[in-house]
């Protein structure tokens, strides 16, 4: 669902891929991972993207000593990865408090959610505008 919320805004798909290499890696880890940013503990920072590019590039990374949850107790998985997923595609932290990228926590409900306009502005400034689907059928 939340690579998804980019996804109807952009004309990117994703696919999930169960072995090799992906553009976007995802993975949950444990203070220092190899990356040179290791995660703090609970509490702290929560999860960590990197932009497109070779190696590490757009791989994302949870702190896997963080509560994650599906609802509202501990940090909602949906809101921080679709908030790191952005930055996966190249977006950096965003001014506008209703942003999706801003840079701070803050709950969004998954089912339903379509992301706030600074964000579509955002991507779409990256990767242009998805057509909508015309709904023919064979």
């Amino acid at each position: 669902m939340a690579l998804r919320a980019w996804s109807s805004a952009v004309p990117l798909s994703f696919v999930r891929v169960n072995a090799g290499e992906a553009d976007i890696m995802i993975s949950f880890e444990t203070g220092d991972h190899g990356d040179s940013y290791p995660f703090d503990g609970p509490r702290g920072t929560l999860a960590h993207a990197f932009a497109p590019g070779e190696g590490l590039g757009g791989d994302t990374h949870f702190d896997n000593a963080e509560k994650w949850t599906m609802g509202m107790n501990g940090f909602n998985l949906f809101t921080v990865a679709a908030h790191e997923f952005g930055h996966a595609l190249g977006l950096a932290h965003s001014t506008d408090p209703s942003a999706l990228m801003y840079p701070t926590y803050k709950y969004q409900h998954p089912y339903g959610f379509h992301l706030p306009k600074d964000d579509v502005k955002g991507i779409q400034a990256l990767y242009g505008t998805r057509l909508p689907s015309l709904g023919c059928s064979p």
